[in-house]
């Protein structure tokens, strides 16, 4: 190693592939879609539906699993939690286990599923049920038949300040409906009530939540297109409320759904939704993500812009998925899959034009002091980079060249002083050239 400028030269060693982590989506190993999340124990845990390929070109759903995170970045999967073989009012055949939701009362966990009963014929059979667990992540145990009264998908529940219990969902061919509970949690409390004051058009997924008093009832519904994510706002759970509009546009990729779920976490507000970035070319496979959230002095939800970076402070001695960019040069630079007939494997960052460059935000150097930065890189053409560690600290430019081959090798330098605080990461194409990275990550 010598020094330069400003900056250190870097040497290049071959290696392997690894396994990388992202941001968004949320979970690498498998498609989930529809995630509600919420606060058990300390913890986020996120109650997605769980999409699989059936040889179909609809949706495929035959199991839920549960994860959880304490820092949004590091997700455990606690594997499968219901499965449609297991619950005996279920018709298997149809593998038609949609939105879930869940809620803690009185030392129970109650997780909400749809599914189309034995002897219902198409979405007109959709019913919901209930499984209970001691547990926020199981083992869940099936109730024997789904809740009297509800024809319908994507259950959404709500405890109020005063412990009575709601439940919303989106009724086949009745629109949006909310009911009271009774105290078991598995009982409607009186009639369903249609949840009116809202634009015409197609209406799904529900989610309710309150915040400094004011009620929020927020659902997927189709302007143009695909589904944005609306909501309206009113003075109690049932309504009256008042429609305010879009909190998420529609994606633009085309993804047909959205679903989502609205949390605050540690004083931070977050929402939780889907997208089909493993699935680009079929938007039946979907992937759940997660986004900041915030509000304006009236109450008002500021319109959230869906980003690969995410959520979460990400620790230095991970491997840093720079594709997951916080922002990116207008024009040299793009993301592909490391394999397009793998997705599960994760993407790369390309960068092919003089000065481009991607920016990762939020890279905690304080967990551990490190000495070495470590890139997973090609270039087949040969490449100058740098990379810089700025904002919250002295700033840190490392250089040095990526020599031309066609396989992935590791770029290793020590660092002259060790990082600290939370801090912004971007990789530039100092010259001519084309150059891969598949992740950063310092020791």
């Amino acid at each position: 190693m010598k020094k330069a400028g400003t900056g250190l030269f870097l040497s290049f060693l071959l290696l392997g592939a690894g396994v990388t982590m992202a941001q968004n989506p949320l979970i690498r190993d498998q498609f989930t879609a529809d995630p509600t999340a919420r606060v058990f124990e300390g913890r986020v845990y996120v109650y997605p539906s769980h999409d699989v390929q059936c040889g179909t070109e609809w949706f495929c759903m035959k199991d839920y699993h549960v994860f959880s995170s304490e820092n949004l970045v590091d997700w455990t999967d606690h594997g499968v939690i219901v499965d449609q073989e297991k619950v005996a009012w279920v018709d298997a055949s149809k593998n038609s286990m949609w939105a879930p939701d869940c809620y803690f009362k009185d030392g129970k966990y109650y997780f909400y599923f749809p599914a189309i009963s034995k002897g219902g014929e198409g979405a007109a059979g959709m019913t919901v049920g209930v499984a209970v667990s001691d547990r926020p992540y199981g083992p869940f145990v099936p109730e024997p038949k789904p809740i009297a009264g509800v024809s319908g998908i994507d259950p959404n529940v709500f405890i109020d300040r005063d412990g009575q219990a709601y439940l919303y969902w989106a009724g086949v061919g009745q629109g949006l409906l909310g009911a009271r509970l009774r105290p078991d949690m598995m009982q409607l409390d009186g009639k369903p009530q249609v949840i009116e004051k809202f634009p015409e058009g197609m209406k799904e997924g529900p989610f309710l939540f309150e915040r400094n008093g004011i009620y929020y009832f927020t659902f997927p519904h189709v302007i143009e297109k695909t589904e944005a994510l609306v909501y309206g706002m009113g003075p109690g759970p049932l309504g009256p409320f008042q429609y305010k509009g879009i909190l998420m546009d529609e994606h633009p990729s085309g993804c047909w759904t959205n679903h989502h779920s609205i949390l605050e976490y540690r004083g931070e507000w977050y929402l939780f939704y889907h997208h089909n970035d493993l699935s680009p070319s079929f938007d039946k496979n979907r992937s759940i993500r997660a986004d900041r959230l915030s509000f304006n002095e009236d109450g008002t939800i500021r319109k959230v812009i869906p980003t690969l970076r995410g959520v979460g402070i990400v620790p230095a001695d991970r491997e840093i998925q720079l594709d997951r960019y916080s922002a990116v040069s207008a024009s040299g630079a793009s993301i592909a899959f490391l394999d397009e007939k793998n997705p599960f494997d994760g993407w790369k960052v390309i960068l092919e034009e003089k000065g481009a460059f991607v920016r990762f935000a939020g890279v905690d150097f304080d967990a551990r002091e490190v000495k070495t930065l470590k890139i997973r890189a090609k270039s087949e053409s040969g490449a100058a980079v740098a990379l810089s560690i700025g904002k919250g600290g002295p700033p840190l430019t490392v250089r040095g060249t990526v020599p031309k081959g066609a396989e992935w090798g590791l770029v290793e330098a020590a660092l002259p002083t060790a990082p600290s605080g939370v801090r912004d990461l971007e990789l530039l194409l100092e010259d001519t050239g084309r150059v891969e990275v598949d992740w950063v990550r310092f020791e």
